[in-house]
């Protein structure tokens, strides 16, 4: 049988993914208008826009490693 500590183990996992998903959509959302905007002007700034873009998804990595070790401690 299950005991609550490892529900709740389960349920921080879950948040720490979760959490940093949102963060990162919410960051790139931001980030992808202006890479855009500037695009628009300057058609050179492709590579350094995409970049830019792509760097808060390390926020969703992070978030899976921490929820990799939380589930360690479960096992």
């Amino acid at each position: 049988m299950v005991d609550v500590g490892t529900g709740l183990l389960g349920v921080g996992a879950a948040l720490s993914v979760g959490l940093s998903a949102l963060a990162a959509g919410i960051a790139e959302k931001s980030i992808g208008a202006a890479a855009i905007g500037a695009m628009a002007e300057k058609e050179e700034l492709f590579g350094k826009g995409l970049i830019l873009t792509v760097i808060p998804e390390s926020l969703v990595i992070f978030g899976l490693v921490i929820a990799i070790m939380i589930m360690q401690m479960a096992a």
